[in-house]
């Protein structure tokens, strides 16, 4: 009778018992939801270097594989065998010399361009007054825009600090920007630290991962975790690879053709484009009209702003359609409505860094709706013993 109430017994009543355990625990939470999203909070602030630096590890770990790649195949023993250090050195030296061109070299302009904008921000504010103005004129769709308010509002908020609290509010912005830069600063360092480790030792952190999944899952499950886990990681892989070589030819093109039109800000308009770039469909969109705002408010509309916009528009047209399906080489073939959806949905939950893992993720879901779909396809076929359905079925996903 014991043994019976110790097994069979016990057992069925084990998931009362966690069913009891998650209502106690989600009532808890949810009558004490500051102390816990403080807690949250707490353990994010003593997480977050080294999730800022599993980011570093995985991005600087492709060009470390291909370089390591590159070492094993040498003929020297000693090579071979410190092929992933070597790799690992070699990126960082790389790293090291490519933030030093930037220091010296992007910097300054990027300064430079700032300073022009800022010592010249009166006359590019009346001009956009006077765009505001000529809009009103011609009264489309019944469309007005108060100017009077609208340049209050704007002088309103860059005069938001009162004579009175000026200096002690200047005090404490200078506190916490002290305080935010020493911490800043410290969480870079331990990122980069932790990101060394990570890279040294990634197949050791892979294999011990690996044998906790064995130990936690069944074995079919535990296969197809391997199998999606590997799919989604080649997906961020081509991504990046993929959004970092085009940011690169976009950013330059454009940076050619503002700089041939004529306009001061080139450089810092086509760094905008390159790495708004990574954001996929609306970055480029975005970052493109801005590019033409800025360039309207400072240069005029006619003619330098109207040829920016007409050869901004064709170069991401040229991108859109000739650099990046070449680049991509057929990756995340999915339909543009698919795409959207993925990118609002990863937008709403994370902000910029969803919507730019949005496309990677979408893609290894796609891939096991369509693996569950045709398994279930192959499973009413057996039974049914009718036609096998057409792989070229509009209705699959993508």
């Amino acid at each position: 009778m014991i043994g019976r109430f110790n097994t069979k017994n016990y057992r069925s009543l084990l998931p009362f018992f966690f069913l009891a355990l998650a209502i106690i625990v989600a009532f808890h939470v949810v009558a004490n939801v500051s102390a816990f999203l403080e807690v949250i909070w707490w353990v994010w602030g003593v997480l977050a270097p080294f999730f800022y630096g599993f980011l570093i590890a995985y991005i600087l770990n492709i060009p470390a594989s291909a370089f390591q790649r590159l070492f094993e195949q040498a003929k020297v023993p000693w090579v071979v065998r410190r092929g992933r250090t070597l790799g690992v050195v070699l990126v960082f030296l790389l790293l090291l010399i490519f933030v030093a061109v930037v220091l010296i070299l992007v910097i300054p302009a990027i300064v430079s361009s700032v300073a022009l904008f800022a010592s010249n921000f009166q006359a590019y504010y009346e001009n956009a007054l006077g765009w505001v103005a000529q809009l009103n004129s011609l009264d489309i769709f019944g469309l007005y825009i108060d100017i009077d308010a609208l340049s209050a509002s704007i002088w309103d908020w860059f005069q938001n600090v009162g004579e009175d609290g000026f200096f002690m509010n200047s005090i404490h912005t200078l506190i916490g920007f002290s305080t935010a830069i020493f911490g800043g600063l410290f969480t870079f360092f331990l990122a980069l630290v932790s990101a060394i480790y990570m890279l040294l030792w990634k197949d050791a952190f892979k294999g011990y991962l690996a044998r906790v999944l064995r130990v936690a899952m069944s074995p079919r499950f535990y296969r197809g975790t391997l199998k999606y886990s590997e799919s989604l990681n080649d997906n961020f892989k081509r991504y990046i690879y993929t959004q970092t070589i085009d940011g690169l030819i976009l950013g330059t093109m454009a940076t050619i053709q503002l700089w041939i039109i004529g306009s001061p800000f080139a450089l810092l308009l086509g760094i905008m484009l390159g790495i708004v770039n990574y954001i996929p469909y609306f970055g480029s969109i975005f970052g493109t009209i801005v590019a033409v705002l800025v360039v309207a408010f400072t240069e005029g509309i006619w003619p330098i702003a109207v040829i920016a916009t007409v050869t901004l528009f064709i170069t991401q047209q040229i991108d859109a359609n000739i650099i990046q399906p070449r680049l991509m080489s057929g990756s995340f073939k999915m339909s543009p409505l698919l795409v959207i959806i993925a990118i609002t949905i990863g937008g709403a939950i994370a902000g910029i860094l969803g919507m730019i893992a949005a496309i990677p993720i979408a893609g290894v879901i796609k891939d096991m709706v369509e693996t569950v779909l045709d398994y279930y396809e192959h499973q009413r076929l057996q039974e049914s013993g009718g036609i096998e359905p057409d792989d070229t079925d509009e209705t699959k996903l993508g």
